[in-house]
């Protein structure tokens, strides 16, 4: 950072205030003097505050932080939208928004309708769009570019505000002590310092004072950034060196695994290595030997499956045997006939069955054992008829 002198200041009129009837009694501590009716600022604490407000700014910076300029009158403009894109930081040069920092989301907002309309913008299609419209959109779209350009990529809020007149930005500054944001602001005869963290008692007015504040705010900015992008660079190295040596041990670690795989497997006696091969072969057998049971031409595993299948055969005889059961049943018919000639009460015991269907049966056999009773004894009678007419004509 270049230094500067009492001198240097002076050539730039950095140590004229305002009119010592429009004084800040709270810029007391920082006034020299009078003349002519104009407040004559004390730059050896202009040059002590400069100081102060560097070595923080630098910083904010070297640690990554982001500084957001913010000067809407018309002396400081062009200055700090030039310093701010020189150094890469934020600004603001416009007009300030109410909510910039507050209400960064509705801003968020505008930002996002900016992009939008520089698309359709850009698209071929607008060619086609009516006059009318076409002068709308971009008014629009200059109206947005005009207020946001500067805070356009602003992702987050700035760790830091630089602001050129407290007093004309002063919602600016309300927002920032809201929020807790620090300030370093360049603060006139006329202004309130409490409210800012780093106030440089200086001529806001005058383009050369402001200019050169801000230029040493710029060179500040500048040192604190190549040293904050050095050890970007020096981290990011030193990550990809831990990152391959990391992966070296591993690698070699994994070598080191695979070679001491291989002696053990080596040194292991013949029938250990085997026995171990083995067992997980003869657990795979298991179902291999299911599977060619299954098959015509293996003969042993075949045998469980005849067995399996034997009680399905020997069911058949038992179906057999059931007609056989029956078959006897009409066989002993004659054995009823030979109850029926001992005891004629079997026709009364015919109730006695115990299931019905049994009793129509039994009914009609003894009806057949009655009627070849009747038949023979018919036969005998005419036998002895005809027998005693042979005996009778034999007599004659």
């Amino acid at each position: 950072m270049a230094k500067i002198t009492i001198q240097d200041l002076m050539e730039a009129g950095v140590h004229f205030g305002h009119q010592t009837k429009r004084w800040n009694p709270k810029m007391k501590a920082f006034v020299y003097g009078a003349k002519d009716g104009i407040s004559i600022i004390d730059l050896t604490k202009t040059i002590r505050q400069i100081g102060d407000a560097c070595n923080f700014l630098q910083r904010v910076v070297m640690n990554g932080g982001m500084a957001l300029f913010v000067g809407t009158k018309r002396q400081a403009q062009q200055l700090v939208r030039e310093t701010a894109e020189k150094t890469g930081m934020y600004f603001v040069t416009e007009r300030w928004l109410g909510g910039t920092l507050t209400n960064n989301i509705t801003i968020r907002k505008s930002i996002s309708r900016m992009n939008e309309i520089d698309k359709i913008a850009a698209a071929p299609e607008t060619a086609a769009m009516k006059k009318k419209e076409l002068i709308s959109l971009t008014r629009k779209a200059t109206k947005l570019h005009r207020d946001l350009d500067g805070i356009a990529t602003m992702k987050r809020l700035p760790d830091v505000l630089i602001i050129v007149d407290v007093c004309h930005d002063n919602i600016a500054v309300r927002e920032a002590v809201k929020l807790g944001i620090p300030i370093i602001g360049i603060v006139d005869t006329n202004a309130d310092p409490e409210s800012i963290n780093y106030p440089i008692a200086a001529n806001d007015d005058a383009v050369r004072s402001i200019k050169i504040i801000v230029d040493l705010f710029s060179d500040a900015i500048g040192v604190a950034s190549e040293i904050y992008q050095k050890r970007v660079i020096e981290e990011r190295a030193k990550a990809e060196a831990e990152k391959a040596v990391r992966d070296a041990e591993a690698r070699e670690r994994a070598e080191k695994a695979r070679e001491r795989a291989k002696t053990e497997k080596k040194d292991k006696p013949r029938e250990l290595r085997d026995k171990k091969d083995n067992r997980p072969f003869e657990k795979k057998k298991a179902p291999l030997k299911k599977k060619e049971g299954g098959e015509a031409e293996v003969s042993a595993p075949a045998a469980p499956e005849v067995k399996e299948k034997a009680p399905v055969k020997n069911e058949a005889p038992v179906v057999e045997k059931a007609p056989e059961v029956k078959a006897p049943a009409k066989k002993e018919a004659p054995v009823a006939e030979k109850a029926a000639e001992v005891k004629a009460p079997a026709k009364k015991e015919a109730p006695v069955v115990e299931n019905a269907a049994d009793a129509p049966k039994k009914a009609k056999t003894t009806k057949k054992t009655s009627s070849a009773k009747d038949t023979k004894d018919t036969k005998e009678k005419k036998e002895k008829k005809e027998v005693k007419k042979d005996k009778d004509a034999k007599s004659e």
